[in-house]
């Protein structure tokens, strides 16, 4: 056990459970102010419910002995066995440090998806897909890409979560939003955010964290970590630039909304390949997430779906990009247990990209329309027309954010 990468993982492990405070007020700024305690709350309690449903059988089922290729077993629920001495998956941490290091990842992913259908939901629909999309959708993926399962084998790349987290969160919001519709007024009223300042501050509480869920993910304190550092930072700066500029050329205005929004796309593209690709290629990728990010954020009211809080063309769209911008640029230069890519002559690991996030996609698609699908028919999914025109702040938590 290395006493510098433990002190490391600790500091990286509560950086990324702060993301999640974080995702809270981003989003929680970009609702209106009738829905702002609701929407901080739906991200604010994952913090709770995944974390009980981890050490109860979550990590088992993620990172337990293979079955089949599709999950683990449950020799470590209630994390029997998962002590402080070294784990499977580090030679230099306590295992039960990697354990939370992960909890941490499955709390923010469930998180990602309420900004698809915040400002319409029951707040006990919300806590069953909390529950059902976690237990049935994460941890088997997680288990695929990083436990041992049917993707870790075939040399596929996900160094912090592009697939895992973003690309299954993107697929599952879609569903989300389509499923449970639009908001009422959707296209035909003016759907302002109430404060961005708020916003923006969410955005840098999750620059700073997000430093943690890349760099961390080497589970050490050497290069490896301080390449997908740097590839963080220049990733989300150059995104941030591009999406503005995106804005000015086609709306006439930069907004603080857009350079918020453009950061967060560098970030999530980046995610897949911070540990594997330079910060040249972090800067290509982060140019090319937060133009590619703006138009199909542009492109859901032309195809008709209310995802409120655009988690289909941040996350969705950006953890694509992603996931095949690391089968281009990846290379053994930067970190000799990766690949090359496509621009270092190897095109196989494109394609190996491209199946794993469309298995992804796919699978997310289809699980996330049957836990809603099942919701609706028995709780409900959605509030009453009354009940959203007034808000859900005061129907469904008898609170509000501000007296004025």
């Amino acid at each position: 056990m290395d006493s510098g990468d433990t002190a490391f993982m600790l500091v990286a492990t509560a950086m990324v459970m702060l993301m999640t405070p974080g995702l809270a007020l981003f989003y929680g700024g970009m609702v209106r102010a009738k829905n702002v305690l609701a929407t901080l709350m739906q991200s604010f309690l994952c913090l709770g419910i995944v974390s009980i449903l981890w050490v109860a059988f979550g990590y088992s089922l993620a990172f337990g002995p293979d079955v089949g290729g599709f999950v683990g077993d449950l020799s470590w629920a209630g994390l029997k066995g998962v002590g402080t001495g070294i784990g499977p998956y580090s030679d230099t941490i306590p295992h039960l440090l990697f354990a939370a290091f992960q909890l941490m990842f499955a709390v923010i992913t469930p998180a990602l998806i309420t900004g698809a259908f915040a400002e319409r939901i029951k707040f006990s629909a919300y806590l069953a897909f909390t529950i059902l999309w976690t237990t049935l959708v994460y941890f088997p993926v997680c288990h695929w890409v990083w436990g041992g399962g049917w993707i870790s084998g075939h040399g596929g790349l996900d160094f912090a979560g592009g697939t895992v987290i973003h690309i299954n969160s993107g697929a599952a919001a879609l569903v989300a939003a389509i499923m449970i519709g639009k908001r009422k007024g959707w296209g035909r009223e003016p759907f302002h955010p109430h404060n961005l300042g708020m916003t923006l501050l969410g955005a840098g509480i999750l620059w700073f964290g997000w430093f943690g869920f890349n760099a961390g993910s080497a589970l050490a304190a050497d290069g490896i970590a301080t390449s997908a550092f740097l590839a963080t930072q220049v990733a989300s700066g150059a995104a941030a630039v591009s999406w503005i500029v995106m804005e000015w050329l086609t709306q006439g205005k930069p907004t603080t909304l857009g350079v918020a929004s453009g950061a967060i796309a560098g970030l999530v593209a980046i995610t897949p390949g911070a540990g594997f690709v330079g910060p040249n290629s972090a800067i290509v990728i982060g140019l090319v997430a937060g133009a590619l990010c703006y138009f199909a954020v542009l492109s859901k009211s032309r195809l008709g779906y209310d995802d409120a809080l655009d988690v289909v063309g941040v996350h969705g769209v950006g953890g694509l990009w992603g996931a095949l911008a690391t089968g281009l640029f990846a290379s053994t230069a930067v970190n000799p247990g990766g690949a090359d890519g496509l621009f270092f002559g190897n095109p196989a690991l494109l394609g190996i990209q491209a199946m794993d996030a469309f298995s992804t996609i796919g699978y997310s698609i289809v699980v996330t329309f049957v836990i809603l699908k099942l919701i609706d028919v028995t709780i409900g999914l959605r509030v009453s027309r009354d009940e959203e025109i007034q808000g859900l702040d005061l129907t469904q938590h008898s609170e509000t954010g501000y007296n004025m």
